[in-house]
Order: structure tokens, then sequence, then C-alpha cells
């Protein structure tokens, strides 16, 4: 068997990783949560056998806070999950991820001020009497 490229599989962990806190916030079961601890303590380790200890514990940690931010219901929950959101590089994983957990994501559409370039000078307005050589709406009847 080929060995895979430890790129490739770190990637595919950590959309495992993803989609695992994704069905945890749908599903808020315990056995999705276990499954969340276990994809986190997989990448931890590295690589590593199973039997090796790893001093790192990062993705242990931050699952272990987002689970807990996903059963709360509150202000700094809220920022624990925006912050998470934040990091989420794939735009429909985003949305499935914010909707499961209730937070708004979309920004405040900020208007520009139509700027004047005069494409329309000369032309009447429509509140006046119609341009010449057009039949006006009155002669229709």
């Amino acid at each position: 068997m080929q060995s895979q490229d430890p790129v490739e599989w770190h990637s595919r962990l950590l959309r495992a990783w993803q989609l695992a806190l994704l069905r945890f916030a749908v599903t808020l079961d315990n056995a999705d949560r276990l499954n969340v601890m276990a994809v986190a303590a997989e990448i931890d380790r590295g690589g590593r056998r199973y039997e090796e200890q790893s001093n790192f514990s990062f993705f242990r940690k931050i699952s272990a806070d987002l689970c807990n931010a996903i059963l709360q219901q509150n202000d700094a929950a809220d920022a624990t999950l925006r912050q998470y959101l934040e990091r989420i590089e794939d735009p429909r994983l985003k949305r499935a991820f914010a909707s499961a957990v209730e937070i708004d994501t979309a920004s405040p559409r900020v208007r520009t001020p139509k700027v004047d370039n005069g494409l329309w000078r000369g032309l009447a307005s429509r509140n006046h009497a119609p341009l010449p050589g057009t039949r006006s709406h009155a002669a229709k009847y």
C-alpha cells in the first residue's frame, strides 16, 4: 500500500474534524461530541502511532471549547463560535455551521453613493412631457 502524502492526510483530517463539529452542532449528541474529540486527538497525534503519547493538545482543547460553546447560549460562547467561523475557508461549510449554531454571518451591505457621471444629462425627466418625436401616453387613448 502506498503511503499517503502527509499534507493531503492532514488536510483530510482537518476536513473530517470540521465536518464532525458541524454534525455535533446539528445533533448535539454526545456520540458526535466524542467523535469530534477522537478526530482532534488524531490530529494532535500528528501521524504518530496510537501508543505514542503526544504533548501537543491544541485541537483537543479547541474542540472542547467549541463543543461547550455549541451547548451554551451566551455572549462568550457566541464569540468563540464567531472566531471559529472566521477560520473556516469553505463558504458552504461556513454557512452550514453558522446556520447550525444560529449565528448570522451576513455583513450589512454598505451602499455607495451614486456618482453623477452625466450619463442622463440632456434627457427629459419622467415628470415632464415626452420628448419630441415620441407619442405621449395620453395620445394612445
